[in-house]
């Protein structure tokens, strides 16, 4: 049955309504909620807020480095020490390492670039945050319905979003209802605020069709591949961050890869790989693996006798986005706003995006509380984009601008100019680099390119893709639809496979695309979609846009603890 059939057998759905909607639990989401109810109880008034998570319970969806600069959170909470914040690990020194195959180069911490200036930031489990975040939301009256994913957008008959509907619990692959057949809800609101994180299956569909991204460049995004490792006490330093740059990957790739030292034992490490990359045989997955076989990255996780005794706790993945200001959407429309990654608002530059995403979740609650009180609804919060441009998130980003696109010409040329604006210009740059292509044209045919050959895991240190999978807790109902979907069944096989070497195999990191033959011979796409961990590097990267990355049922996913 189609979703309109499904409706009319089976409709209407309840409607709930809330003077402001909130799609997405994350640090974006849960600030703009917090900061509604803030300014409802300093006002002496009252505002309805509803956050949907699509994560079994917030933090769920969560995956970041992370690195925190606590000042966004220090303007919402300013008591979040007292409180309970997780941010217990203060970082204490940094190092920026240039690799080569064998060798290490230390960059003295005099001549650190500005990303790798970390004095009072935290090292931190952006999941935790995002928890106890939760929990001062609810403490202030926000209603949170984690495992409701938002499904879709909902219009007036003006055009304006009117708020969004949950998808449907119990259809069957065959996308007839089961017996345990439950209709998605509306939830209606003044304003929607839509805080997806990055490539928001929403919000991709809103900057489409109210061409939010005119005359703004394509968004450029990266895959950050993460594992958490308990090490030897020996080998662990608390406190200490690293960033590497260099192999494995090619100079003409964009990438970069961390090592963070948290209490406790544990270290976040993960790989970080520019979508905009041209060989299709390139594996970020595998280029992660290959990394932490260098011999100062192998070295926080062995014994004096070279053996791997470290513990390898926690797996994902997620895309990043990566262009900064100069991608940067128009944020609001009739009914709405965009706050976080859903818009494109992380810092590539610091390597840093949780701060900025609270900032504009406040901006964006300000003038939606305003709108409110006034009494207005479904028009376009144009007070939430003013004041992003008078605020320091602006300044920050507007100086850092340039940082992704000079590593066209290469890593020596981007660390020279990167250094130049931000060390001799100070951020005060007199040009701009723009972007003219978006990361799946960059790919090249196969033809073009040549093969990489990666080595095979040691199951110690380097694993394959389905026991990282394994660990990263991830589960859908198997008998659902398939949530990544196909414009055209014969591409991945007439166009991907025969021209780019089925490339879809490789930028997965959680091996849900593979390549299988027929009994008569003959090649055939297969979607193992219950391993996907909504990373949605599919949905950027297929050279063809043929994929398309819809929601789940609500809760499935991965189920990220300590992440």
């Amino acid at each position: 049955m189609t979703h309109e059939e499904i409706l009319a057998q089976f409709g209407p759905r309840e409607a709930m309504e809330y003077d402001v909607v909130v799609v997405g639990g994350g640090p974006a989401g849960l600030a703009t909620a917090i900061r509604l109810k803030q300014l409802a109880a300093e006002k002496g008034t009252d505002v309805s807020v509803v956050v949907l998570e699509k994560g079994s319970e917030p933090g769920a969806h969560i995956l970041s480095g992370a690195i925190m600069d606590p000042i966004a959170l220090t303007e919402l909470l300013p008591r979040w020490r007292e409180t309970g914040a997780p941010l217990n690990q203060p970082v204490t020194d940094d190092a920026y390492v240039f690799l080569g195959e064998k060798t290490g180069f230390r960059v003295p911490n005099p001549f650190l670039p500005p990303f790798a200036q970390n004095h009072g930031n935290y090292i931190v489990s952006l999941g935790a945050v995002t928890k106890w975040l939760a929990e001062q939301a609810e403490g202030l009256g926000v209603e949170i319905f984690p495992g409701f994913a938002a499904a879709e957008i909902l219009y007036s008959d003006n055009g304006a979003v009117k708020g969004v509907a949950t998808g449907n619990m119990g259809v069957g692959k065959d996308g007839e209802p089961t017996g345990n057949f439950q209709l998605g809800m509306e939830l209606l609101g003044k304003y929607t605020v839509f805080a997806e994180g990055a490539r928001g299956h929403l919000g991709k569909q809103l900057i489409a069709r109210y061409q939010l991204d005119k005359d703004r460049d394509p968004q450029s995004w990266g895959i950050g591949i993460k594992e958490v490792w308990e090490i030897d006490p020996a080998r662990h330093e608390s406190g200490f961050v690293m960033h590497t740059a260099g192999w494995p990957m090619e100079s003409d790739t964009y990438g970069g890869a961390f090592l963070y030292h948290l209490d406790g034992n544990k270290v976040a490490l993960g790989f970080v790989t520019g979508l905009g990359y041209s060989n299709p045989y390139l594996s970020p997955f595998e280029e992660f693996q290959r990394w932490k076989t260098h011999p100062n990255i192998r070295y926080y996780f062995e014994d004096a006798n070279g053996e791997i005794t470290a513990k390898r706790l926690g797996y994902g993945a997620r895309a990043i986005n990566a262009s900064g200001i100069n991608a940067l959407p128009k944020t609001v429309f009739p009914g709405g706003a965009l706050v976080g990654c859903d818009a494109g608002y992380l810092n590539v530059g610091r390597i840093k995006g949780s701060h900025a995403a609270i900032k504009t979740g406040m901006l964006a609650a300000e003038a939606a509380y305003d709108a409110v009180a006034a009494g207005r609804q479904h028009d376009e919060l144009g007070a939430y984009p003013e004041a992003f441009e008078k605020s320091w998130l602006h300044t920050e980003l507007n100086k850092d601008r340039n940082f992704k696109n000079w590593f066209k010409y290469g890593l020596t040329v981007a660390t020279l100019m990167n250094g130049f604006e931000q060390f001799v210009l100070r951020g005060h740059v007199p040009w701009t680099l723009r972007r003219t292509k978006p990361d799946h044209a960059y790919l090249k045919p196969a033809s073009e390119c040549t093969p990489i050959q990666y080595p095979k895991p040691d199951g110690k240190l380097t694993f394959d893709r389905l026991s990282s999978v394994f660990i990263s807790n991830t589960n859908h109902e198997e008998h659902q639809p398939a949530h990544l979907t196909l414009k055209d069944a014969s591409v991945p096989v007439g166009i991907n496979l025969s021209k780019y070497a089925g490339p879809e195999a490789r930028y997965c990191p959680a091996g849900v695309y593979e390549f299988v033959k027929n009994e008569d011979g003959s090649d055939r796409l297969q979607i193992n979609a219950q391993n996907c961990v909504h990373c949605k590097t599919c949905d950027i990267k297929d050279p063809t846009q043929n994929i398309v990355w819809v929601t789940p049922e609500g809760g499935g996913g991965p189920n990220y603890v300590g992440m």
